[in-house]
């Protein structure tokens, strides 16, 4: 059945969709000014935008997840585009934060993982956009660290370490990437874009929605607007409009 074609007796209406998986800079993503709101404001009527963000998830567990969000079954046939953006809680130091931390060839290995099953289940590599972790502001994120009662448990360079796996996973995949840590970086005062030195701020958001449009518009632009128009419904007989 084609994307949004009425079908059988149940006039089933199928809405395409937009997966975003990832860590909590995902499950924030509808947040108030969020990155994932600005995607579903343009968007509306012709996708659906789904948050399966998940805080504090690494790529380790990211993967065992990600064939019980979608199947071939269950959704991957409406899904036209999907992101995974993790690695801010991969490349936490591992004698600081050995819960969370992923170790950099396992963490390229996990993406691979996720980009083969998602090939697997027929979403191709041109729906699929991976995002590194956005830069890590250390001072900012050790007041963090510390009103909690622990140490600095990330650091920026080795946050970089895991953005450029990210890029090369894609690379070798054939995937799109979005490289969060070097284009906010191109700033010189890039702590703008973050609340918190680790999670985006208001502008972060929009840096992020913008970059990630500027992929997706291509991509979504042909899309036709699901039900016509109000004033195109024929109110003498709405049914030859609407079904």
């Amino acid at each position: 059945m084609a994307l949004g074609e009425v079908g059988g007796s149940g006039r089933l209406l199928l809405w395409p969709r937009v997966l975003l998986f990832g860590d909590s800079i995902t499950e924030y993503a509808f947040q108030e000014n969020g990155w994932g709101t600005f995607l579903a404001e343009r968007l509306v009527r012709k996708c659906d935008v789904v948050n399966r963000g998940l805080s504090g998830y690494n790529t380790r567990w990211a993967k065992l997840i990600l064939p019980r969000l979608i199947s071939k079954s269950a959704g991957a046939e409406s899904t036209v585009a999907v992101t995974i953006f993790f690695g801010a809680n991969d490349s936490s130091l591992k004698e600081l934060n050995p819960k969370q931390h992923v170790p950099l060839d396992e963490y390229a290995a996990n993406l691979k993982s996720m980009i083969q099953y998602l090939k697997s289940v027929d979403i191709t590599e041109d729906k699929i956009i991976l995002i590194t972790p956005p830069p890590l502001q250390e001072s900012a994120w050790e007041k963090e660290c510390l009103a909690k009662g622990y140490e600095l448990n990330r650091r920026n360079a080795t946050t970089g370490e895991y953005a450029q796996a990210c890029v090369q996973v894609a690379r070798a995949c054939g995937t799109d990437v979005l490289d969060l840590w070097t284009l906010m970086q191109e700033n010189q005062d890039f702590s703008s874009y973050l609340s918190d030195g680790l999670h985006l701020s208001t502008k972060g958001n929009r840096f992020l929605a913008a970059e990630l449009w500027s992929r997706l518009e291509k991509r979504l632009s042909a899309l036709p607007l699901l039900l016509p128009y109000w004033r195109d419904v024929d109110n003498m007989n709405p049914a030859a409009s609407l079904l």
